[in-house]
């Protein structure tokens, strides 16, 4: 397994320093997208390529408006025809008198179609709208293909590799790898009895960092529980810090690159200034299992989460659970022991994660019972507390360890109901001496 190094980069507010946990994830160390440049056919003057793209993330998606793919050619190539994408700009076509090419840039840009302008000769696994689902939740809606038809070569086709690669999706924060030839791809045909290789294969991989894509964090976590009257916020200024004036409603969040602030970014004034926060309630103690509330709170005034997911790293899910309003799943990594959770919203029920208004915040929420492991399980020095939460791949902001809700004093935090229990077994035992 190799592992990603990066600049010892921050992101810095008034009070909390936010270690970019994208650099290499140990949650998810062999995420990201790869994209694939599969030579089916030769042409009189170029090639006919299929260009595939793999998201790998477990828990990152690619979310509306869709992925744009660019890069840049190295030998004068024009694109003849594009199916199931299109490119975003023309270019001088003027070269060309008979037959005019679909693009002649020299750094095209290439987004998804939506669904209802796929066309007869469309690959199978096109035209998404640029989304592509997280695979752990949907692996089959996590990919998509398109083709083009590269012509305009002259000479040795070998050496028409393009460069330079970039993705958005949708937004900033992916740096590719540079293009390299690997091994054709290979694919069973005739129902599985044959199988055929392609001309040639170039890769590229696409890796995410928080850093690129936003100035601040974007999620805060605060906690609270029954035995404790006390609830732990979210740090101060842990998105950013709060305007002077303590009356405005309406803020901007600092989470977005520059070049992208609008209205989108308008916020609800917080001391924490995130954008979302999501809260751990541990509710009830039982004797052979413990429940807790999660609840995911949208800040944002203009901005709704489609298909949101949510990471929540905790030992306690190592034993069995029941999530009630939520889907779930463990994530198995190597490595790593089997108690990190990915939840995600139910169809036709909560995977829309609505905007706040004036009035109220958009919330999607759930009870989760989990059984005890009565070796491990204490209320004491917040272990009922989580490690970490990601939001859509997003790290969240956690309180100081500090700031955790306290037991009070001479709880047994162990066995919570033997005190009622044996008050109960003496109220009887009098109850009868009456009798």
């Amino acid at each position: 397994m190799s592992i990603k190094w990066c600049f010892p980069l921050t992101f810095k507010t008034n009070q909390n320093t936010h270690l970019p946990a994208d650099c290499y994830d140990p949650l998810d160390p062999n995420g990201n997208v790869t994209v694939t440049f599969d030579t089916l056919h030769w042409t009189n003057d170029g090639y006919l390529a299929r260009v595939s793209i793999q998201n790998y993330y477990q828990y990152r998606q690619v979310d509306t408006p869709g992925w744009k793919l660019g890069f840049t050619w190295t030998n004068n190539e024009i694109i003849w025809s594009i199916s199931g994408a299109i490119a975003t700009h023309q270019g001088n076509c003027t070269n060309f008198k008979d037959e005019i090419p679909h693009c002649c840039m020299q750094t095209p840009e290439i987004v998804d179609l939506t669904p209802d302008r796929r066309s007869a000769n469309s690959p199978e696994n096109c035209c998404h709208g640029g989304l592509l689902a997280a695979s752990a939740i949907n692996p089959t809606q996590s990919s998509s293909s398109f083709d083009i038809v590269v012509g305009n070569l002259q000479g040795n086709f070998s050496k028409s590799m393009p460069v330079n690669l970039t993705l958005l999706a949708p937004g900033p924060g992916y740096t590719c790898s540079p293009i390299q030839e690997t091994q054709p791809t290979v694919s069973l045909v005739d129902g599985g009895i044959r199988y055929e290789q392609v001309f040639r294969t170039w890769k590229s991989t696409c890796t995410y960092s928080s850093y690129l894509a936003n100035k601040t964090p974007v999620c805060c976590v605060s906690l609270s529980t029954f035995y404790s009257p006390e609830i732990t916020t979210c740090p101060q200024c842990s998105c950013g810090c709060r305007p002077a004036d303590k009356k405005a409603l309406s803020c901007i969040s600092g989470s977005s690159s520059s070049e992208f602030i609008n209205a989108l970014d308008a916020v609800r004034c917080t001391d924490h200034m995130c954008p979302l926060r999501v809260h751990w309630h541990v509710k009830t103690n039982y004797a052979d299992h413990w429940r807790v509330k999660l609840t995911v709170t949208n800040l944002n005034y203009n901005r709704n989460y489609s298909n949101w997911n949510l990471v929540v790293h905790h030992p306690g899910f190592s034993q069995p659970t029941t999530t009630f309003s939520f889907n779930t799943t463990l994530l198995h990594t190597d490595g790593i022991s089997d108690d990190v959770a990915l939840f995600w919203g139910i169809d036709y029920y909560n995977t829309e994660l609505l905007n706040a208004d004036k009035d109220q915040v958009g919330s999607v929420s759930t009870e989760i019972l989990l059984a005890k492991d009565h070796k491990a399980f204490t209320l004491h020095n917040g272990w009922a507390l989580p490690r970490t939460i990601y939001f859509a791949g997003e790290n969240c902001v956690m309180p100081s360890p500090d700031n955790y809700p306290m037991l009070p004093n001479g709880t047994s935090p162990r066995r919570p109901l033997h005190n009622l229990i044996l008050f109960i077994i003496i109220y009887f035992y009098f109850k009868l001496l009456r009798f």
